[in-house]
């Protein structure tokens, strides 16, 4: 069965029981609809949960390392949930994100204020311990509005690598009373851990969780950072980068145009001919997606990326108080889903209050995939808990 009939059955079961089970799970339906780009007698339904968005003019937020960009998408009509940061991950586009700005367009037609901030680092393709100190001043500046948060609290909604590094700063002292609730989409439980899947493919073994190889994508990423600590000679440091970015920005383009974007794999290509030994064999590795070959290059280098620091590993750092929501695809390939079993087993340990959902219907912090009744009554339910807090 697919998504879309998958969810429409749902949506006659919802309205069934919808005395019983209350308003949160008829509107994490409708949000399912919508994400789904449903139409028919489905997006009817959505429609009655569904309220006009207007995507505001881009604005700056202030933080220890400057103003970072910002953007609202606010209901024409008064919110009805709380006001939601959503930070994606790993992506130069920031908040013009074509994903981001889908889903944070479909979660304010809910009724949820939302204001989507990209992380400087994350758009360099770099993890710093400068990340949660962004999330941290976004939130205690969002907390401090009325308009956003009328009792001081807000909701955090963290992408990829944006969830694990949301989830260890909701636990800062600064802000930790004023997270309602943290979601991690896709996220990380241990920075070092992650590093080494990339390169390796893996991971420690966890419940109800099954590794797959990882995404070229990653190691792309690790091998544009690791460049200049010895992977290359210095003089071909830049040569090497240029070509990776190239590459990184050709997959990004998938979601915008497969034209633009299979006319910047060509570049990246050709780019390659121009590098000299080792980098051009390096770069060949990354255009042919050749994983195998080139992680076990980059491991001896890991270690100089900094990402022991337990500031980024929300595993090793102070817990949230607020509840701490973990949604993974259960076949994930650039955080593998065992991230979210194993961080979830670990913050209940110090005595957090946490749920974890992996979900077939999701790849990476993407739902596009097709999915049984019960998967997809999971995912409803998970949504439900997390848009009533």
């Amino acid at each position: 069965m697919t998504t879309k009939r998958t969810v429409a059955v749902l949506v006659l079961v919802v309205l069934a029981g919808a005395v019983y089970l209350g308003l949160p799970y008829a509107r994490a339906t409708a949000l399912l609809i919508r994400v789904s780009k449903m139409t028919g007698a489905a997006g009817s339904y959505a429609a009655a949960f569904s309220y006009p968005v207007v995507k505001e003019p881009p604005h700056t937020v202030p933080t220890r390392q400057g103003d970072v960009p910002a953007q609202f998408y606010r209901p024409s009509k008064n919110a009805r949930g709380r006001t939601l940061l959503l930070i994606p991950g790993i992506h130069s586009m920031g908040i013009n994100e074509p994903r981001l700005a889908a889903l944070a367009n479909d979660l304010a037609q809910g009724g949820y204020l939302v204001m989507t901030l990209a992380l400087p680092d994350l758009m360099a393709y770099s993890i710093t311990i400068q990340s949660p100190d962004v999330i941290e001043d976004a939130v205690g500046w969002m907390a401090k509005q009325k308009e956003l948060a009328p009792d001081g609290k807000i909701g955090i909604v963290g992408i990829s690598f944006a969830g694990g590094l949301s989830t260890s700063a909701a636990g800062r002292p600064s802000i930790r009373d004023k997270v309602a609730f943290v979601l991690s989409f896709g996220g990380h439980g241990d920075m070092p851990r992650v590093m080494k899947y990339l390169a390796t493919g893996e991971e420690l073994p966890a419940p109800g969780a099954v590794t797959h190889p990882p995404h070229d994508y990653g190691v792309a990423v690790l091998l544009y950072r690791l460049a200049e600590f010895g992977v290359v000679p210095p003089d071909q440091v830049q040569g090497l980068r240029d070509g990776a970015r190239t590459f990184l920005l050709a997959s990004q383009l998938t979601l915008v145009s497969m034209d633009e974007a299979n006319a910047t794999f060509a570049k990246a290509r050709e780019m390659a001919k121009a590098l000299p030994e080792p980098s051009q064999t390096y770069m060949n590795y990354v255009n042919d997606r050749a994983v195998s070959k080139l992680g076990p290059v980059l491991v001896p280098f890991l270690q100089q990326l900094g990402s022991d620091d337990p500031g980024l590993s929300p595993q090793r750092a102070t817990p949230p108080t607020a509840p701490v929501f973990l949604l993974h695809g259960d076949e994930d390939t650039v955080i593998p889903p065992a991230e979210s079993v194993i961080l979830g087993e670990a913050l209940r340990s110090k005595g957090a209050d946490v749920r974890v959902l992996l979900s077939h219907i999701i790849t990476h912090a993407e739902l596009d995939r097709a999915g049984d009744t019960y998967e997809a009554w999971k995912l409803i339910a998970f949504w439900a808990d997390l848009l009533s807090r």
